[in-house]
């Protein structure tokens, strides 16, 4: 869009040119104060170790908070499967459901007008993003090369079983420990009780057996 295009829509609203207008919201808070309200969604799959079967799982995470649920685990993500995983988003949200309004997703088969319907009755607003831009559900997408990275692509997952069991360890690791770049190395929702900072012991407790670990200073 080239800056006469843009000159003619901002003349036409009686808009002036940026240094004069009257609301002085930033940009950046602009988007800060969007991600409180918006979670995405995405699959992702691990193939067994045993059995050849491929395994996907479901997952949303709130972009503001960076916090993840893993919300389901099956070998056929039909409709109807995904319309019950809408649901239990619901149920791990609870009063908090509120404070969401909108949910991003891809245009994948298995998303269908029934799991946009469960969501609107809770007030969230379904966006798909356009065709073939993973970029547009950027928080999503840059979760599943972590978690990957970090766990499944480390370790040999013998069923939906063992799946289950390992990502809902990391997912408390993740959610409750470990630093996030974009939280000032902070972890999504810590879990960890305020410890006396001038002590110079560290205790590390290893996770996933010791496939990841947790430092923190010894109380």
């Amino acid at each position: 869009m080239g800056a006469s295009t843009i000159r003619r829509i901002l003349k036409r609203l009686g808009i002036p040119p940026a240094p004069l207008r009257r609301d002085h919201t930033t940009w950046r808070r602009f988007l800060r104060t969007q991600a409180s309200t918006m979670l995405a969604c995405d699959f992702f799959h691990v193939d067994c170790t045993l059995t050849p079967q491929r395994l996907y799982v479901f997952f949303v995470i709130e972009v503001d908070s960076r916090y993840v649920h893993i919300l389901g685990i099956t070998t056929n993500p039909n409709g109807p499967w995904t319309n019950q995983a809408a649901r239990n988003l619901l149920m791990d949200l609870g009063e908090r459901a509120d404070q969401f309004k909108v949910l991003i997703r891809d245009r994948a088969g298995q998303f269908t007008a029934a799991f946009d319907a469960v969501l609107a009755d809770a007030g969230v607003t379904v966006c798909k993003i356009p065709p073939q831009c993973p970029r547009a559900n950027a928080p999503a997408e840059r979760f599943v090369p972590t978690a990957r990275s970090e766990v499944t692509d480390r370790m040999l997952i013998f069923g939906e079983r063992h799946l289950r069991r390992t990502l809902n360890q990391y997912a408390r690791h993740y959610n409750g420990h470990r630093p996030h770049r974009a939280l000032q190395l902070q972890p999504p929702r810590s879990d960890r009780p305020i410890v006396d900072l001038t002590h110079e012991r560290i205790k590390r407790r290893p996770v996933l057996g010791g496939l990841i670990n947790e430092y923190e200073r010894a109380a």
